[in-house]
C-alpha cells in the first residue's frame, strides 16, 4: 500500500512540474521571445512589414466623359391633315417617297366653293360700281356723305366675303410644309376627308435630333457646341453630333438636365425613334489625380485609402467624382507623389508597417 501511494505522489508531482514549465514558457514567449524584449516576434520584438502593391499618384490629363442613352428624333415631323372637309379628288404623292416644300400632296373637291366665289365676286363687282357712282354723286352734292358711306361699307363687306371664300378654297389644296419623306397614306381618292383625318406623316431626317439627359451634378460641365459620339442598336458604326440646345432648368422629377444634339444623316441610316448610346465628353482636366478603383475603401463617413508614409500605412479620407473602368478621379485628400496602396488594404490598420512594391521598385520598410 505504501508503494502505491508513493507512485501516485510521484505522478502528481511530475504532472504539476510539467504544468509549471509550460506556464513559464508561455510567459517568456509573451515577454519578447528569443530577443527578450516585449513587442512581438522578430528582431527587437518588431512586427514584420506586410508586402503590398502601390501606385505613385501623378497628375495627368483626363478627358472626363459621360455615358448616357438618348432617343433619335426627326428634325421636323408633322401629321398631314386637311383643314376643310370634302371628297378627295386627287392624290399627288407616292407612299415612302421624298417630297419638296410646297409640293401639292392632295386635292379636295372645291366645286361648291368655286361657285360661292363666283357669286361673291359678282356681288363685289356690283358693290364696286355702286360705290363709284355714289362717289360721283357725292362730288355733285346729289347725295349725302352718309349715303356714300353706306355704299362704301357694302363694297368692303363684299371684298371681305370674297377673300374668305378664296382662303377656304386655298385650303382644299394640301401642300408639303417642308421637304422630307412622306409615309404611308390612310386615304384614297373618293374618300371623305375631315380635319381629324391624318393623310400621312411627313418627316425630315437629314439632319436628325438626339434628345438625352444628364444627371444634375454634371449640369455645369455641359456646353453648347460640344461634339459627342453615339452608336445605335444593330450597328458598330460611330456617329457624331453637336449639342445645339440645352434646357434652361433642371427637371424636378428626375433631377436631370435635358439636352439636344444634331447629327447629319444623308444616307437615312438613323431612324427616328431609335435608341442612341451616347458618349458625352465633359471638361478636360489637365492635372487630374487618378488612382485604381480597388484602392478605394467605402466607410461610413465617405471613402478612404491607405498611403505609405515613412514605411507605415496611413489612412486618408478622399473625395471622388468620375469612375472609369479601372480608375477613380480624386478631387481632394491626395497630393502628387503620394504612394497609394492597392493590395492588402482590407487587413491593414493605421500605422501598420508595410513594404510597398511600386512597379519594379520597393518603397517602405526594409
Amino acid at each position: 500500500m505504501k508503494i502505491k501511494y508513493i507512485v501516485y505522489t510521484i505522478l502528481i508531482l511530475g504532472f504539476g512540474a510539467l504544468i509549471a514549465y509550460r506556464i513559464k514558457q508561455n510567459k517568456s514567449e509573451g515577454a519578447g521571445g528569443p530577443g527578450g524584449r516585449p513587442g512581438g516576434p522578430g528582431k527587437g520584438g518588431a512586427m514584420p512589414a506586410m508586402r503590398v502593391d502601390g501606385v505613385v499618384v501623378q497628375p495627368q490629363a483626363f478627358s472626363n466623359s459621360l455615358a448616357v442613352t438618348g432617343s433619335i428624333e426627326a428634325n421636323e415631323q408633322v401629321a398631314i391633315r386637311g383643314q376643310v372637309s370634302g371628297l378627295v379628288r386627287s392624290i399627288s404623292f407616292e407612299e415612302g417617297s421624298k417630297v419638296s416644300k410646297g409640293q401639292v400632296l392632295l386635292k379636295i373637291d372645291d366645286s361648291e366653293l368655286r361657285a360661292q366665289l363666283a357669286q361673291a365676286q359678282t356681288r363685289q363687282s356690283l358693290a364696286a360700281e355702286n360705290e363709284r357712282r355714289a362717289g360721283l354723286l357725292l362730288k355733285k352734292e346729289a347725295i349725302s356723305q352718309e349715303e356714300y358711306d353706306v355704299a362704301r361699307a357694302e363694297l368692303k363687306s363684299a371684298q371681305a366675303q370674297t377673300q374668305l371664300i378664296q382662303a377656304q378654297l386655298a385650303k382644299t389644296t394640301i401642300r408639303a410644309p417642308f421637304s422630307g419623306r412622306i409615309g404611308l397614306r390612310s386615304v384614297s381618292e373618293g374618300s371623305y376627308l375631315s380635319p381629324e383625318t391624318v393623310v400621312a406623316n411627313l418627316v425630315s431626317t437629314d439632319p436628325v435630333k438626339i434628345t438625352f439627359a444628364v444627371p444634375e451634378k454634371y449640369a455645369s460641365q455641359v456646353k453648347k457646341k460640344t461634339q459627342l459620339s453615339f452608336t445605335v442598336a444593330g450597328s458598330d458604326k460611330k456617329y457624331t453630333a453637336t449639342v445645339y440646345a440645352i434646357e434652361p432648368g433642371i427637371e424636378a422629377s428626375s433631377r436631370t438636365l435635358q439636352l439636344r444634339a444634331r447629327a447629319a444623316n444623308p444616307g437615312g441610316e438613323l431612324l427616328p425613334g431609335s435608341f442612341a448610346n451616347i458618349e458625352l465628353p465633359l471638361a478636360v482636366i489637365s492635372d487630374a489625380l487618378l488612382i485604381p478603383s480597388e484602392a478605394i475603401i467605402p466607410v461610413q463617413n465617405g471613402k478612404k485609402v491607405f498611403v505609405a508614409k515613412g514605411g507605415k500605412a496611413k489612412e486618408t479620407m478622399v473625395e471622388t467624382t468620375t469612375r472609369t473602368e479601372k480608375d477613380v478621379l480624386i478631387t481632394s485628400g491626395l497630393q502628387p507623389g503620394d504612394t497609394v496602396l492597392t493590395t492588402g488594404i482590407m487587413t491593414l490598420k493605421e500605422g501598420s508597417p508595410v513594404k510597398v512594391a511600386v512597379g519594379n521598385k520597393a518603397v517602405g520598410k526594409n
